[in-house]
């Protein structure tokens, strides 16, 4: 069952901030793309994060070798993603 984007957690969105910026980014290079907001970001935390919201319908994974994977994010995920900007737009307001 999916959980909606509200109830994931502030890691979880920031990936899927990070990779709607990017062309099918691999896990490293989101993980690189958040370590220069973040403090470092271990293997053990990254990727049971990617392997939920690849779960939850937020991402799509793909391979782009025997060792390298590629994730995008899927419509799901770009549909949530922009009624979550919406939300946060009508409370934060800066000029």
């Amino acid at each position: 069952m999916s959980v909606p984007l509200f109830e994931l957690t502030s890691f979880q969105r920031d990936i899927l901030y990070v990779a709607s910026d990017k062309d099918e980014p691999t896990g490293q290079e989101i993980k690189q793309e958040l370590e220069g907001e973040l403090e470092e970001i271990t293997h053990g935390r990254l990727y049971p994060n990617l392997d939920t919201l690849v779960e939850q319908e937020y991402l799509d994974k793909g391979m782009i070798d025997r060792r390298s994977n590629y994730y995008a994010v899927s419509e799901k995920g770009e549909i949530e993603l922009k009624r979550r900007r919406e939300w946060e737009n009508e409370y934060v307001k800066f000029e």
